[in-house]
């Protein structure tokens, strides 16, 4: 079965679908076979990719829902397309309404078994589900590794703690995707949000620029001249590929992790939300 990697924000727009594209760009060759990932975009507030880059309506994330219910639903790489710098992405329409049907769809048993494949299926779904809500928590579940996109300020970060992710549900599969500046080190946000692993992706211009212009070109992952947010992307998506080891729900010491919510209160205020 592919390997499912979710990744959304709790508030804003700190740059879901870019994380998701920079990951599909530096995905580690050697793993899931040499099968390349693909992005999905299930964003329930619509889709960006598809008027990006001039993509045609169909086939798309629609498609991809409406084959849930049928007795033989076909694949999922059918409704791939080709982005310019070498991602293979299934799209989304831009409008609200019908891609929040499909992402409810897509979040039933039937559309996670279309995600995720047959026994015999490689590769990664990494799946842009946008703002995090009621209707993408089954895919939560369901994945891999769950990556929140925030920004590094003291509002972006108190939105994350006060969204109240529970890390002890996610069983080490839960990753904070801090992307532009942040004058906090990692250690004090994980420690104040009950995030384990925090890693950092540089503001890079460039590299999304060339991820959003319509001209085919690549980003480079290796060699010189490789742009920061790849840099950071790659490292990123290695931790992600890698081999996941379940946590207990108890560590050794007995002591049960605690939730972001009770980190603040035993141990203070971090030091973005102090006056």
């Amino acid at each position: 079965m592919r390997r499912l990697v979710t990744v959304g924000s709790v508030s804003g727009a700190p740059g879901v679908t870019t994380t998701a594209l920079a990951l599909g760009v530096a995905w580690p060759r050697e793993v899931d076979g040499g099968v390349r990932p693909v992005m999905v975009e299930a964003d329930g507030s619509g889709g960006d990719l598809m008027m990006r880059f001039g993509l045609p309506p169909a086939p798309s994330l629609l498609d991809v829902a409406a084959a849930v219910g049928k007795p033989h639903p076909g694949s999922l790489l059918g409704a791939v397309s080709e982005l310019p710098f070498g991602v293979r992405a299934v799209a989304a329409v831009p409008g609200r309404r019908p891609c929040t049907e499909a992402v409810k769809l897509l979040a039933a048993e039937g559309g996670q078994r279309l995600l995720l494949g047959e026994d015999g299926d490689q590769g990664t779904v990494l799946l842009d589900v946008g703002r995090l809500g009621e209707d993408t928590v089954p895919l939560l579940r369901v994945a891999d590794q769950v990556v929140v996109v925030a920004r590094g300020g003291a509002e972006p970060l108190t939105h994350v703690s006060a969204y109240g992710l529970e890390a002890e549900a996610f069983a080490g599969r839960l990753m904070l995707a801090v992307v532009g500046p942040c004058p906090y080190p990692a250690d004090e946000v994980a420690g104040a949000l009950g995030i384990e692993k925090v890693v950092f992706l540089p503001w890079d211009a460039k590299a999304v620029a060339a991820m959003t212009r319509p001209r085919r070109g690549a980003l480079r992952t290796t060699g010189f001249r490789v742009r920061p947010l790849m840099a950071a992307a790659q490292l990123l998506a290695r931790q992600l590929s890698g081999p996941q080891e379940a946590e207990p729900e108890t560590p050794a010491d007995g002591q049960r992790r605690r939730s972001p919510a009770a980190a603040v209160r035993d141990e203070g205020s971090p030091s973005w939300a102090r006056g």
